[in-house]
């Protein structure tokens, strides 16, 4: 995998909406922290734009996103939020230019799509926060980030797992949003899991769909070669009036029992406070 040029002082930073809208006010914070860090935030009045519940247009939020991967000034993109909206436009997008000059594309949830393009393509990302959650951040969750950035190893610890124990910074690593992997099952965006280790985590979901995503993934061969799977984060799962009769941890288990392979629990990413920085 080829790693983007890693940030020095004055690297610009540029920050896009490839979904949901957002204002001003919800990106200040992470404004402060970019200068603060002795980075360049890069952003215009397009960042604002609204379109029903996206920040513009599919071809806007496109034009801007390409704008910066076009952008040799540019070294990383730091999507702003997530929501819905980046897999309506990540066909419109061209890399050609993006990798004479590729950059650090940052961010977690929606921002998957993003992520499993550069796998396609074969360059590093990183699954970390998005601006809008930097006032509620652990302080451990934006140092990972900036490590990340930087090109320090990201703080980890051995995690015990089926099989002994895994460094987990040390591995090969592909993933993101159970749902958002979910919704490119079977086109040429789902990353290729063989030998490497699989991270998924989750929001907002009912705990038979989270049943019937990991079920898909099984039967799809996606589960059956990985090297590890890494379980983040799984927040605010609901059930219904019959309960379905497990928690999201004994389905994921439940799902993966069969194979020979490390299962690390609990890691700290995902969508909560403490959302620490992982490079895929």
């Amino acid at each position: 995998m080829i790693s983007p040029e890693y940030l020095t002082k004055g690297s610009k930073i540029a920050l896009v909406a490839p979904a949901r809208k957002i204002s001003r006010e919800e990106i200040q914070c992470a404004v402060d922290w970019i200068n603060d860090k002795g980075f360049t935030p890069v952003y215009d009045d397009r960042l604002f734009a609204e379109y029903h519940q996206f920040a513009g247009d599919d071809g806007f939020r496109a034009a801007v996103l390409q704008d910066y991967l076009d952008r040799d000034d540019i070294d990383a993109i730091f999507c702003v939020r997530g929501g819905y909206g980046t897999i309506r436009i990540i066909d419109k997008l061209d890399f050609t230019k993006f990798a004479g000059h590729p950059k650090w594309i940052v961010g977690y949830s929606d921002v998957t799509v993003l992520h499993a393009k550069m796998q396609q393509l074969g360059y590093q990302s990183i699954h970390a926060t998005m601006p809008i959650n930097f006032p509620n951040n652990t302080k451990e969750a934006l140092d990972s980030l900036l490590d990340a950035l930087t090109g320090k190893k990201v703080k980890g610890k051995k995690e015990k797992g089926k099989g002994g124990e895994v460094m987990w910074e040390d591995c090969e690593i592909v993933g993101g949003n159970l749902s958002v992997l979910y919704s490119m099952l079977g086109s040429d965006l789902f990353p290729d899991t063989d030998g490497r280790w699989l991270f998924i985590e989750d929001l907002d979901e009912y705990l038979y769909h989270i049943d019937r995503m990991m079920t898909a993934l099984r039967r799809a061969g996606k589960l059956a070669h990985l090297k590890g799977l890494i379980v983040g984060a799984f927040t605010q799962m609901h059930d219904n009036v019959v309960p379905f009769g497990m928690t999201a941890k004994e389905i994921i288990s439940e799902k993966v029992k069969e194979y020979d392979y490390q299962v690390v629990w609990d890691f700290p990413a995902g969508h909560i406070d403490d959302n620490r920085a992982i490079v895929f």
